[in-house]
């Protein structure tokens, strides 16, 4: 058992720096994704089910869609925000 909950942590821990090296917030909220679910193998391996249930649905599916959605809209209004500037610059020229 004390192998098996090396191997997730070191797991864990892999996953986690994958997170931090990702560059693009894209990247970042697929990757915060799959280390949710490194955490949840962890958990089960800790004989944690109801925690592993949690960060199940909480960890590896809201908060990524939630970063997800986030970062669309923000691209929605970038782009918005630049057609108006360009109509402006085309009405003053």
């Amino acid at each position: 058992m004390t192998v098996l909950v090396a191997v997730a942590l070191t797991v864990v821990a892999l996953a986690g720096t994958a997170v931090v090296l990702a560059d693009a917030p894209e990247r970042q909220a697929v990757t915060l994704a799959v280390f949710g679910v490194t955490l949840v193998v962890l958990f089960v391996v800790l004989q944690a089910p109801d925690v592993a249930l949690s960060e199940l649905g909480i960890g590896t599916a809201i908060v990524p869609l939630m970063v997800m959605l986030t970062i669309r809209t923000m691209w929605k209004d970038r782009q918005q925000r630049e057609r108006r500037e360009d109509r402006r610059s085309e009405g003053d020229a």
